[in-house]
């Protein structure tokens, strides 16, 4: 906890800036929402008091330039650190239209698309950036506002809650900033003799604790005892839970494994009438049942999916089925086949999973090094980058390093982290359109490169000193987004290939339990287990 504290302070301090600017989202017509934090208020454990500044919800460009003016000034100094939106609303947005914004906090429903997005963007922010005060300063002109609908006073992103301040502006003053401190310091004053920190603070603090066995035993408690359907989502979780028992030298979860996935060795059929690369990836699975157990019957589950990439003759496919034209495919796709190329000794599932690869980049892999989503668009979707990530990964831990055909994977792996990490976001996540600050923070795609990032330096395929730190804020960002009863923090939902940037970051970010973050959660929680073990 200490060392993953100083590497962020000595970012801050390389950078040379007590704030970092970055985007709070996106509005509704396309305007980022812009933020300048500090770095201070990332270290939740530090005793330095955290303040968030909030101008330009009431429509006026006074209370934006009164905040401006703050952070010019300094005026924090040594007694808290501050943070701010200067413009809440940057599109200007009517009155009208600026008190149905308002008039949404707390805000429900879909996050983040719809009508009035920016309420829903900064009621996470606040959530996830846990001050000990929310002010809002405020023309005394304008009505309503955070203060008057509880924006910050129940638990925002399920974190905790938060206090609030009004600040209120007179007609004509030129002191509106050294007045704004002098009401912060009383504020913080008062907090302190009644209770400082935060309550979201405070539950930051107790989530950064916990270590990554503790964490996921925790998701698991909501993930992992189900296999309806053999596909990867349910699969990832089942084999998070052996990784589990393997961690805690138990094997009383590989015998309730094996009891949840037996119909599928009684008959029950592991592929229906509707296959997809999720249903190929999910005998992923059953791979791990074979290491575990050494019963034949899981083995030839395994080849059943391999298979699928040959045709009837024993000749490749030009590439796996069920591609769609997404990066996804690369998960998809290649992880089986390695994996069945090492169980089987056949060589053919290397070549066969090297073809593959090469298929889906020529398809997706952009000239940046990051992955669009499909061809239908060129958006570096965070997920589906994650999916090429954890696929090269896994694929990489089975392919033979004594192989030629190795060298092809293992150089793309490499150059897509590198790609990854110049775009890792300064809380140490990733967002939902890998490149565009402006979109949320996404829990999946973090869960997915922070696991592969682990997994390179664990086998020594990344350089610590150019990774190491990358791979330590991911699970920084990770823990501070995984609450205690395996709620998860923006989880971009179920997306298929999309039309435009904007249909990326409209996709909804759920906010609590849900299976595919759970599954990402116990699969990067696990890794970074075994990593802290071995270090």
């Amino acid at each position: 906890m200490r060392r993953l504290t100083l590497a962020f302070l000595a970012a801050a301090a390389v950078l040379g800036a007590q704030r970092f600017h970055t985007a709070v989202g996106v509005t509704e017509r396309g305007s980022p929402i812009r933020a300048a934090v500090a770095w201070e208020a990332l270290q939740f454990e530090l005793p330095k008091p955290a303040v968030l500044l909030v101008g330009g919800l009431d429509g006026s460009r006074k209370s934006t330039d009164v905040v401006n003016a703050f952070l010019r000034g300094g005026l924090a100094g040594e007694d808290f650190a501050v943070s701010a939106i200067p413009n809440a609303l940057p599109d200007g947005l009517s009155s009208p239209a600026r008190a149905a914004v308002v008039a949404d906090f707390p805000p429900e429903g879909v996050a983040y698309g719809g009508r009035n997005p920016e309420a829903r963007y900064l009621r996470r922010f606040i959530g996830m950036h846990a001050p000990d005060l929310v002010v809002e300063v405020r023309d005394s002109g304008a009505s309503g506002g955070l203060t008057q609908a509880p924006a910050a006073g129940n638990a925002p992103a399920g974190v905790g809650s938060v206090s609030t301040l009004e600040f209120m502006l007179a007609d004509t003053e030129e002191n509106a900033a050294q007045r704004l401190l002098g009401a912060i310091r009383s504020a913080l004053a008062e907090l302190s003799a009644v209770r400082r920190p935060s309550a979201a603070r405070e539950e930051m603090r107790r989530r950064l604790r916990r270590d990554p066995v503790e964490i996921a035993e925790q998701l698991e408690t909501a993930y992992g005892h189900r296999l309806d359907q053999v596909a990867y989502i349910p699969a990832l979780a089942l084999i998070g839970r052996l990784r589990l028992d393997d961690l805690t030298a138990s094997r009383s979860r590989l015998a309730d494994v094996e009891k949840i996935a037996a119909p599928y060795l009684s008959g029950t059929p592991t592929m229906g009438e509707r296959v997809s690369g999720s249903i190929l990836s999910g005998h992923l699975l059953f791979a791990d049942l074979y290491e575990y157990t050494g019963k034949p019957a899981y083995l030839d589950l395994v080849r059943r999916a391999a298979d699928l990439g040959f045709n009837a003759d024993g000749s490749p496919r030009r590439s796996m089925p069920f591609h769609n034209e997404m990066s996804d495919a690369v998960f998809m796709g290649c992880a089986i086949l390695a994996r069945a190329g090492r169980l089987t000794g056949e060589a053919r599932y290397f070549r066969m999973a090297l073809r593959h690869l090469r298929f889906m980049q020529a398809l997706d892999l952009r000239e940046d090094g990051l992955y669009r989503h499909s061809p239908l668009d060129e958006a570096a979707w965070g997920r589906g980058n994650g999916f090429p990530a954890l696929g090269l990964a896994l694929a990489l831990s089975d392919w033979p390093e004594d192989r030629p055909d190795r060298k092809m994977p293992l150089a793309a792996f490499r150059e897509h982290m590198a790609a990854l990490v110049r775009r890792q976001d300064e809380t140490g996540a990733w967002h939902q359109v890998i490149d565009r600050v402006e979109s949320y923070r996404e829990f999946t795609a973090t869960a997915m490169i922070g696991f592969a990032l682990t997994r390179g330096l664990r086998r020594g395929w990344l350089d610590r000193r150019e990774f190491e730190s990358a791979a330590d804020r991911a699970w920084y960002a990770l823990k501070t987004r995984i609450a205690p009863d395996a709620s998860l923090v923006d989880v971009c939902r179920s997306t298929g290939k999309q039309p435009s940037l904007r249909a990326y970051f409209d996709r909804e970010a759920i906010l609590g339990r849900d299976d595919r973050g759970g599954a990402m959660a116990l699969l990067a929680a696990t890794e970074r287990a075994y990593w802290q073990r071995e270090r």
